[in-house]
């Protein structure tokens, strides 16, 4: 967490060597258009289970860091605590907020929220919900010393405090749009207090996992194994009971090893955020199946530079208007992509659905156009400064699109460099400036919540993942933020995001449906990408 093409110049040469770098990378020539995906084809769930499966045998694609609530900004992590660890309002499968631990809540006034808890909601050790839980597992993301991951979502939160057994009132520095969003999310998952604070500096870790009301309970964490969870019989909601008893997440990091255990059955299931190498082995397999998911999620390349040649807007605009978004999707993707025209994808469009609508069809199209990119280039007066693209070693998704990047710059005239960093330390480029020390821009993929103007957040002023310190947009999204009408948001975020695509402080390159793998014993999951906040499991049975 994509300009202007018109149809491509009659330079054959470039068309060749973008095909001959996605060949000489182990992909296929001559995808045909007709199997490009399209929005329409994406799914939101999968037929509910009938019967008790057992043990349901799924995947993560690492071992999590920590499952404490605050630091847990990440697949593995969201995945685990999905089942688990329930927040004070639920974000649905179709990207909707309901009810949660919270069954209504008042606003009195723009700048103030009272929740209404849930009573005979208790944790796995029976012992009952209070608002004085909720109100301390929110009010952690308040301390700047906590390190929470997802305070930026709480930023205009001034207290949360229990105003009564089972009523928390929040009070706001400002009115905030994307309030109710953060509070179904990551930002509004409670634990028990006592428990949380009687394991100090071991919350999270396997030596002592969280205490939550979800309908799987936490039963142990086995480093380097997995992790176990079994069926949680005094569950509240009964729409959500598990149907089936356990559920084992295990962290096989290898895919090839990953897809062998799918096609065995040893592996029941594993939702894939980038496409397997042998994603065609589960889709033609007699004993597995693949649905491609409605997703919040993006295949973006990070603009990090704040001086230097990829600092000029011209020149990402340029390499954006060069960059064969269709080759991507198909012959590095597999055809489970669909190339981008902004950050926010169509499916976060949860409001003013017709303004955005619009404001889509006015944003710059996925066409090839090298000569209009050529003339950028030439005007910048760039010469022949490098441009540096960090990529994820062991990633062939990585290396196939950082070639067909650097073969498009080299049709414009960029002369870009691509500088592989072991998959163990990829994740510093996203945290420690000296990580990025060098590097104009890196991949990656990034997802959002629910709302458009989540895409540009990064944007924001002092924002840490403002990697190239952009802040043409900055006021904008403050305002946005602040405005609570839902006509009125749609149009400045509209407006702000168009900005921000012509400038290409991110390169958006593809939209990532969820690429969902189920062995055809079991059958229940949610296909969509609240798989990382809604319990995905709880549906799960035999088919």
């Amino acid at each position: 967490m994509s300009r202007t093409r018109t149809a491509l110049r009659a330079t054959a040469a470039a068309s060749v060597l973008l095909v001959a770098t996605a060949c000489n990378a182990g992909t296929p020539a001559s995808p045909d258009p007709a199997d490009a995906l399209d929005f329409s084809d994406l799914a939101q769930d999968t037929p509910a289970g009938t019967g008790d499966a057992g043990t349901i045998h799924w995947n993560l694609p690492y071992e999590p860091l920590s499952l404490d609530p605050i630091k847990t900004f990440n697949y593995a992590e969201n995945t685990a605590l999905a089942n688990s660890c329930e927040a004070l309002l639920r974000a649905n499968p179709d990207f909707t907020v309901g009810p949660g631990l919270a069954e209504k809540w008042d606003q009195p006034d723009p700048t103030t929220w009272v929740f209404h808890l849930r009573p005979g909601v208790t944790f796995w050790n029976g012992k009952p919900l209070t608002a004085e839980d909720v109100a301390w597992s929110i009010g952690r993301h308040l301390d700047p010393d906590s390190g929470s991951y997802v305070a930026t979502y709480l930023t205009n939160v001034a207290s949360v405090t229990a105003s009564g057994p089972l009523e928390v009132t929040m009070r706001m520095k400002k009115p905030d749009a994307l309030l109710t969003q953060a509070l179904a999310s990551l930002g509004g998952i409670v634990t028990e207090k006592a428990s949380s604070l009687a394991a100090g500096e071991d919350f999270g870790t396997p030596q002592h996992l969280p205490m939550c009301t979800g309908p799987f309970r936490l039963d142990s964490w086995k480093p380097g194994q997995a992790i176990e969870l079994s069926r949680n019989d005094a569950y509240w909601d009964d729409a959500l009971k598990p149907l089936s008893s356990k559920l084992e997440l295990s962290f096989v990091t290898d895919e090839s090893t990953a897809v062998l255990a799918l096609e065995s059955g040893e592996l029941d299931g594993e939702f894939f955020y980038l496409p397997p190498a042998g994603l065609d082995k589960l889709r033609n397999g007699e004993d597995t199946e693949v649905v491609l998911g409605t997703s919040l999620a993006g295949w973006y390349l990070l603009g990090a530079a704040s001086d230097g040649p990829f600092a000029d807007p011209d020149v990402r605009r340029a390499l954006s208007m060069a960059t064969d978004r269709a080759a991507i999707a198909s012959t590095v993707l597999q055809n489970t992509a669909i190339p981008a025209r902004s950050l926010a994808t169509p499916a976060s469009w949860t409001y003013g659905r017709s303004i955005f609508e619009k404001a889509y069809d006015e944003l710059p199209g996925t066409d090839v156009d090298i000569e209009a990119a050529t003339k950028l280039v030439e005007d910048s007066g760039v010469g022949d400064q490098p441009i540096t693209i960090a990529v994820q070693g062991s990633s062939v998704v990585h290396e196939q699109t950082a070639n067909l990047l650097q073969a498009a710059g080299e049709a414009i005239g960029l002369h870009i460099e691509i500088k592989t960093i072991p998959v163990e330390q990829y994740g510093n480029v996203y945290v420690d400036p000296q990580a990025r020390k060098g590097i104009d821009a890196f991949l990656s993929t990034y997802y959002s919540i629910a709302d458009p103007l989540d895409s540009y957040l990064m944007f924001e002023k002092d924002a840490y993942n403002n990697y190239g310190r952009y802040d043409a947009i900055a006021d904008q999204l403050v305002a946005a933020r602040s405005e609570t009408d839902d006509e009125t948001r749609a149009e400045l975020v509209a407006e702000l995001e168009h900005r921000a695509v012509t400038d290409e402080a991110w390169l958006p390159l593809e939209y990532l449906p969820v690429i969902l793998v189920q062995n055809k014993r079991i059958t229940g999951s949610i296909a969509t990408s609240n798989y990382l906040y809604y319990p995905w499991a709880s549906a799960i049975g035999t088919r």
